[in-house]
């Protein structure tokens, strides 16, 4: 289970979403884009993965982060025939062709650290062409896409490979609230699955606390109340504290919780006040997702409320599936005498979940390696299967499910501390 989680959430390669600025200026529209181009460069298939370090051209990627800023610049300019036919701007049928303007590369920092970099592209829309549309391909990622110079602009998160609606050259495209909130929604689910690894194993800390309902509730409204403050203050600039500083609490605050399930039986006084706590830097961890890109200026208020019950709709997901999986060793504990069919379903699940995932890394193009979950929930599986062939120790599911899956999640925590703190 540890070695499926050694990927950390706030790895330094991170995939990012591009940011573009697009405005009509004379008669052009052009394009000011910021953007990882040391992956453009590479080839990488930035929508297949959520850190560069996951794709084989990972060393060139790395190569290029370390090159001096006129030599990265040129080495775009080289890269443009090839990636020029990705970015796909029409008005109505017509593709436009963009035409490159300039390249600014960012000064040569650390290779482990994003490089601010940006270019500029520009299409001639035919006369009279009141309306284009804007697709980023799959490969170079997502994007942030933002209207200036007009009333009511545009502003809208393109997933990898999506459309963007017809956008007004004269203004008037900005997404009404309920758009705005309904649009923000998939983005904050995305954060928690299947990128927020380190959020994921706090909320599986969460449940694995108690097999009863109450504790993890209180646990669950606790974690939801702080980081619903913390996300809206950071996300308003009020406060702010640096991720050097938020991402290795994070990683402890996991330790902590799954620690606290091995040598407690239930909810303790202190827990959801700590719980509270540690929700509260969560909260920034999630605001910094939403500091890469921003939120509308025009509709900041649905945006932020559409991304917080993404990510609360998110965490449910997480406790849905691991309550499923845990479910029958729960009733075999409790003495009910379903057990022919709580071992058939654990013997049958790991390879469930392994062919799964081998199917959806054949079939598609997923951001997280399939297996990083899959694993996981297969080992869950076998350690539900034990506990129902040991079903006569007193206290079973706790003793073989719960404090070993605990103590899993701990180590990993641990791992993510020290390599924010020292690696």
């Amino acid at each position: 289970m540890a070695a499926a989680f050694t990927a950390s959430s706030a790895a330094a390669h991170e995939v990012l979403p591009a940011i573009g600025d697009m405005e009509l200026a004379e008669g052009r529209l052009v394009f000011d884009v910021q953007a990882d181009i040391e992956g453009f460069v590479a080839g990488i298939d930035l929508g297949a993965v959520a850190d560069t370090d996951d794709a084989p051209q990972a060393g060139r990627h790395d190569t290029l982060r370390a090159m001096d800023p006129a030599e990265l610049a040129a080495a775009f300019e080289t890269a443009w025939p090839r990636i020029a036919p990705l970015i796909d701007i029409r008005a109505g049928q017509t593709r436009l062709e963009p035409e490159l303007t300039g390249v600014a590369a960012g000064p040569v920092g650390e290779v482990d650290a994003p490089r601010p970099s940006t270019f500029s592209f520009a299409v001639d829309p035919p006369a009279g062409t009141a309306k284009v549309t804007v697709r980023w391909d799959s490969r170079l990622g997502s994007l942030v896409l933002r209207q200036n110079g007009v009333e009511a602009p545009y502003d809208g998160y393109l997933e990898p490979g999506q459309s963007s609606p017809g956008i007004a050259l004269g203004g008037g495209s900005a997404l009404g609230p309920w758009a705005t909130f309904a649009a923000y929604i998939p983005v904050g689910f995305d954060h928690i699955v299947p990128l927020g690894l380190d959020h994921i194993l706090f909320v599986l800390a969460l449940f694995f606390l108690s097999t009863h309902l109450r504790p993890l509730l209180w646990q669950v409204t606790a974690f939801t109340a702080a980081h619903t403050i913390t996300l809206a203050l950071t996300a308003l600039g009020v406060i702010s504290l640096p991720g050097s500083v938020v991402e290795p609490i994070i990683a402890a605050s996991i330790v902590f919780v799954a620690v606290e399930n091995i040598f407690t039986r239930g909810l303790s006084p202190w827990r959801p006040a700590v719980v509270f706590v540690f929700g509260l830097l969560h909260g920034m961890g999630f605001a910094s997702v939403l500091a890469e890109f921003g939120l509308p200026e025009g509709a900041f208020v649905p945006a932020l409320l559409g991304f917080n019950v993404g990510v609360e709709v998110g965490q449910l997901f997480v406790i849905l599936i691991a309550f499923l999986i845990v479910r029958e060793a729960i009733r075999i504990d409790r003495g009910h005498d379903e057990v022919r069919l709580a071992r058939d379903l654990y013997i049958l699940l790991p390879g469930i979940f392994v062919g799964a995932a081998f199917l959806w890394m054949a079939w598609g193009q997923p951001e997280v390696g399939p297996m990083v979950f899959a694993i996981p929930a297969a080992f869950l599986s076998l350690l539900c299967w034990l506990s129902v062939e040991r079903r006569d120790l007193v206290d079973s599911y706790r003793r073989i499910v719960a404090v070993p899956a605990s103590a899993a999640i701990a180590l990993i925590g641990a791992w993510w501390f020290v390599e924010r703190v020292f690696l």
